[in-house]
């Protein structure tokens, strides 16, 4: 695996979007949408109440950077310049060449396609620089759409983990999704 890529954590562009390091500059956006019970709800994190929750965010993805520690980009939405949500790599075991990967978006983005645009980007980005052999991400089974955005970025659902997370007061069910190396190159035609 290639660490100097990732720890480097370059900007990804899509039509529609730049997937970019996160600055301090971004703590107004990040609140915009961070405190949001409803973008909260299946994510680890609990709603920022005051833009120095989001700060602190920043402060610690700032240090994860310096380190060269598995982070989350801004996705910026390039009509804008606003950052309207994070995805990253939560862990990478480099042994294993696997990793998982973890996102959230503002709500008025969501049902547009804008998280598979982002996911298909960092997938690209694992198999492609990382030399990946194994990407994956889950969700809490009340949370559907996540999973479907999965999917269309051609990750297959791999089981249930029953009570796998403790989030906001309770044990929660989640889906395992991934997508191997192989699958990614036979999705793209490649051998």
């Amino acid at each position: 695996m290639n660490l100097d890529s990732y720890s480097y954590m370059p900007t990804l562009e899509t039509p529609r979007l730049r997937i970019r390091r996160l600055t301090m500059q971004d703590a107004a956006d990040i609140y915009r949408y961070s405190r949001d019970a409803e973008v909260a709800r299946h994510v680890l994190w609990d709603a920022h109440r005051t833009i120095g929750d989001s700060r602190a965010y920043l402060r610690y993805m700032l240090r994860r950077y310096r380190q060269h520690d598995p982070a989350s980009w801004g996705i910026e939405w390039k009509e804008t310049g606003r950052v309207i949500g994070t995805i990253g790599f939560m862990w990478i075991q480099n042994d294993n060449s696997a990793a998982e990967v973890g996102y959230s978006l503002a709500r008025d983005f969501w049902n547009r396609g804008i998280m598979t645009e982002a996911l298909k980007a960092v997938i690209d980005y694992g198999f492609g620089r990382l030399n990946l052999n194994r990407i994956e991400a889950q969700h809490e089974t009340t949370n559907p759409a996540s999973g479907a955005v999965m999917r269309k970025c051609g990750m297959a659902r791999e089981g249930t983990l029953r009570q796998r997370l403790y989030n906001k007061g309770r044990y929660v069910d989640v889906d395992l999704y991934a997508i191997l190396r192989k699958d990614y190159k036979s999705r793209l035609g490649m051998r």
